[in-house]
């Protein structure tokens, strides 16, 4: 897995917060300027690469987003591309908001959208983070949770 951060903003990825053994196989990148985008290019293309995760600051043009797009297909790797609100891209295939959705006795809860879909459908998902597990859960909605039937007894 790749993490690109441009080299100007603090934040990192906390390694101790990521699942288990992913900290050890995570290359985190922090390249300067113009550069950001050639190395999300080229980490898309590498065939030892499973996901690259970059952190844009800007609106990524038709063309950038096109080119981000065929890197991926041809290293047959999956892009997240972290954006603000309004900042998407035409060529993008889907576009997803993902916002806390916490109540008082839960943190790990969040509310994912569907916002764009070139291939099919749109929707809304509340997703749990497993830590243990390390895996999301779907939560149903309420009044769509399956009930347990009773042993006999």
């Amino acid at each position: 897995m790749v993490w690109i951060v441009p080299d100007h903003i603090a934040e990192r990825p906390l390694p101790a917060g990521l699942p288990e053994g992913l900290s050890e196989r995570l290359i985190l990148l922090t390249p300067k300027g113009a550069d950001l985008l050639w190395s999300v290019e080229e980490a898309l293309r590498a065939d030892a690469v499973d996901l690259v995760i970059a952190e844009l600051q800007s609106a990524l043009t038709l063309t950038e987003g096109r080119r981000l797009q065929l890197a991926a297909e041809a290293g047959q790797t999956t892009g997240l591309m972290l954006i603000g609100d309004g900042k998407g891209c035409p060529a993008s295939e889907t576009r997803w908001n993902c916002e806390p959705a916490a109540s008082p006795s839960d943190s790990t809860l969040h509310h994912w959208s569907l916002i764009k879909n070139k291939k099919g459908t749109f929707g809304d998902w509340v997703i749990d983070w497993n830590g243990a597990s390390t895996a999301f859960d779907l939560v149903s909605a309420t009044g769509e949770r399956r009930v347990p039937p009773t042993a006999p007894g």
